[in-house]
């Protein structure tokens, strides 16, 4: 690709993308308007060229349809891009993460951390760091419905010191230890977000 072609290019912030899912139904929906899609990842969409004022308003119809959001404040933007940064980081990477989450989110938008931390606090009304623990939280949940990995086993991917600490932690989330959560026969997983409303 060229320099000329590189300059064309647009990238298209999309809200409540949290999910594998998300990205097939973008995917979907953009080759269905015939727009010049290049990438779809959590939170945003790569086109080829800027869109037209008439698509830019079909994009905005078919987001909404979906429950997706087109953003195009700076701050806003940026605030996504950290939760989708996280929620693909703490539920989808499946390697453990070598650095702190400050650290990988400075590293990964290329801005001061104190800077991602109050564009985040401002929006969402929670600090990033209490978004982490909700997301951490709803993927301990997952794992015990799956049964796929053991406590010890997500303690170690989501960086927690000890069992103890994810066992505090959760309850202190959820009101339940691990153990009793398995037991209940409903569950209380929520929308990945949607985690706002766990406060």
């Amino acid at each position: 690709m060229d320099q000329q072609d590189t300059a064309n290019r647009a990238t298209i912030h999309i809200k409540n993308m949290v999910c594998p899912r998300c990205i097939r139904i973008i995917k979907e929906q953009f080759s269905r308007l015939e727009l010049p899609v290049l990438e779809v990842q959590l939170g945003y969409v790569e086109l080829a060229r800027p869109l037209e004022p008439e698509e830019k308003e079909n994009v905005k119809e078919v987001l909404e349809d979906y429950g997706f959001e087109l953003l195009e404040d700076r701050k806003l933007k940026l605030v996504e891009q950290i939760k989708t940064l996280l929620i693909d980081l703490i539920h989808y990477t499946e390697e453990k993460v070598k650095t702190n989450y400050s650290t990988y989110l400075g590293q990964a938008i290329g801005k001061d951390y104190s800077t991602l931390s109050h564009a985040f606090s401002s929006v969402e009304n929670m600090t990033i760091e209490r978004y982490i623990i909700l997301q951490k939280i709803e993927y301990i949940k997952a794992q015990l419905d799956y049964e796929e990995l053991s406590l010890g086993e997500i303690a170690a991917r989501l960086h927690y010191s000890s069992l103890s600490h994810l066992s505090k932690q959760f309850k202190a989330i959820t009101g339940y230890t691990p153990s009793e959560y398995k037991k209940q026969a409903i569950r209380d997983r929520l929308p990945l977000d949607m985690l706002k409303k766990a406060e």
